[in-house]
């Protein structure tokens, strides 16, 4: 394991201690810290930037050669943390605390370190992890003009109130793949000086608009029309395996949908959460996995297994193989047993 510790008095700072741990070359343009490497440790881009009123981001987009566990010690600065993963996972605990945290790609998580603090995340081994962190400074936020934190809900406003600085608190929320969109959207700002920092800052305050809100209807059991819940993860889960158990049945969508208890819409969007795949995407794709496991280990003939995986058509059933495997069904078990 790469161990790697921080003193995060700083977004600057932390990038030139990054350096410093990880090699590679670190350039600022405009107040943003770039960080890139490509070594025996890895490869990847790191990036920071400050900006008035305790507002910063820093973010990874790594991809290391080992399990490597950063650890960011921070003696005076009390933060909250808007925490967004849209490629991989990561774990994390505080130094203290007896077992990690699981923190999943697209789930809503805020934390917030108490005084002083030593926060540990594990970064998996090759594993491409995109993970973007908004912090906010509690006392320098609290004396901007209409900072409105009175209005938060009563969990997040307390975790703002200076008196509170020797509390940690950690929410592992819903899933949303809205806000991963307002992070490519992040991403995207390609213009220079000025425009280019008003576009991110800009954008940062809406991303943790939309994670504020997450929390606060996370808070009253409530779930957006664009988030998952970990019940609905669950089911969607269940239904996977059913899926599987089925596999040459006929399945809609819709009687998908019956038998998870969940709304089209619900359904589609825990497939893209999960899978990275509609629903029907998620079906054709396993069938084939079936199907090309049959052809190395069974003496099934290709009719008896287009059967078995639900399809009714043969010459469909190798136009999607090739398109896959770029090898047709029957070539593709020739091949495995060696027939010429």
């Amino acid at each position: 394991m790469h161990k790697i510790h921080v003193k995060n008095t700083s977004t600057k700072d932390a990038l030139f201690q990054l350096q410093e741990n990880l090699g590679g070359t670190l350039i600022e343009s405009w107040g943003e810290y770039t960080l890139t490497f490509d070594n025996k440790l890895g490869k990847g881009v790191v990036r920071g930037i400050d900006f008035d009123w305790g507002l910063s981001l820093i973010d990874f987009n790594v991809n290391f050669v080992e399990v490597s566990k950063i650890t960011f010690e921070n003696n005076k600065r009390k933060l909250v943390e808007f925490i967004f993963i849209s490629e991989g996972n990561l774990k994390f605990k505080e130094k203290e605390a007896a077992t990690f945290l699981n923190f999943d790609r697209y789930q809503n998580i805020i934390i917030s370190n108490k005084i002083p603090s030593k926060k540990v995340f594990v970064f998996p081994e090759a594993t491409q992890v995109k993970v973007n962190i908004i912090q906010l400074e509690t006392e320098d936020y609290q004396k901007k003009k209409n900072n409105n934190l009175s209005y938060l809900d009563k969990v997040l406003r307390t975790v703002f109130e200076s008196q509170n600085q020797n509390v940690s608190y950690h929410h592992l929320g819903n899933y949303n793949l809205k806000i991963a969109d307002e992070i490519k959207e992040l991403d995207n700002a390609h213009d220079s000086g000025i425009i280019r920092t008003l576009s991110i800052e800009g954008q940062l305050n809406l991303i943790m608009a939309m994670q504020m809100l997450e929390h606060q209807n996370s808070q009253k059991r409530n779930t957006l029309p664009d988030s998952l819940s970990h019940e609905h993860i669950k089911k969607i889960h269940e239904l996977s395996a059913y899926i599987t158990n089925n596999v040459s049945e006929h399945m809609s969508v819709e009687s998908l949908s019956k038998i998870a208890g969940l709304s089209s819409k619900k359904l589609q969007l825990g497939f893209k959460v999960l899978y990275s795949k509609t629903v029907n995407e998620y079906i054709r794709d396993l069938k084939l996995e079936i199907a090309r496991d049959q052809l190395k280990n069974s003496d099934l003939t290709i009719s008896e297994i287009v059967y078995n995986i639900g399809f009714k058509s043969r010459s469909y059933f190798s136009k999607i193989f090739f398109e896959r495997y770029g090898v047709l069904p029957k070539n593709y078990r020739n091949n495995i047993k060696g027939i010429i």
